[in-house]
């Protein structure tokens, strides 16, 4: 209570990267394990990283499926412009991991930095489909038709939270940590699409 909470959203890799050059923060979350490695790697954290959520992909289109995609393997059509995250991206290393278990591989019109953008390009009308997670598609609500498959239980993303060595106030990082992972965070949490670690 009384505590404001400053966020710094981008795509996992591209904040690892920042921690790993010298930018400063109280806590980092990650939206897959190996991008909590290189800052852990890096000596970067104070406390063991706790997993506190997991997310899968699933497909956006738009409003009404117009393209008729009905699974993973119809992202493959010759003429679909298809939209998918870049590696290292966690969105983007889900979708290989995807692709290399059902042998089916996309031929994308963009790979973008971060699973925003991959939505925004569906929403917009730039790409006929992405891969986005199953929170963002919740999120997009009627801007987007959702097409889960089940496929993408191959590529469940475990999302780890630590507290980081240079943090200004390392017992309130701590509290914060506490929250996400305790039972009032993983209500949030729940009702946000995410799954538990």
């Amino acid at each position: 209570p009384g505590t404001t909470v400053d966020f710094d959203f981008a795509g996992s890799s591209d904040l690892a990267t920042q921690l790993t050059q010298g930018a400063t923060a109280d806590v980092f979350a990650s939206a897959d394990s190996a991008q909590m490695d290189t800052v852990a790697q890096a000596g970067l954290t104070v406390t063991k990283p706790v997993n506190f959520a997991s997310n899968t992909l699933a497909i956006v289109t738009a409003p009404g499926d117009p393209k008729q995609i009905r699974s993973f393997a119809d992202l493959a059509k010759p003429g679909l412009k298809v939209v998918v995250c870049q590696q290292p991206v966690p969105c983007g290393a889900a979708t290989q991991r995807i692709e290399d278990n059902t042998r089916v591989h996309l031929n994308p019109v963009s790979e973008e930095p971060a699973v925003s953008d991959v939505l925004t390009k569906v929403i917009s009308g730039e790409a006929d489909a992405g891969l986005v997670y199953v929170t963002d598609a919740r999120h997009a609500g009627s801007k987007v038709t959702t097409v889960t498959f089940p496929e993408s239980a191959g590529a469940v993303n475990v999302y780890p939270i630590a507290v980081l060595k240079h943090s200004s106030q390392p017992a309130l990082a701590q509290k914060f940590v506490d929250l996400v992972t305790g039972a009032t965070g993983q209500q949030v949490l729940n009702q946000a699409g995410f799954a538990r670690p």
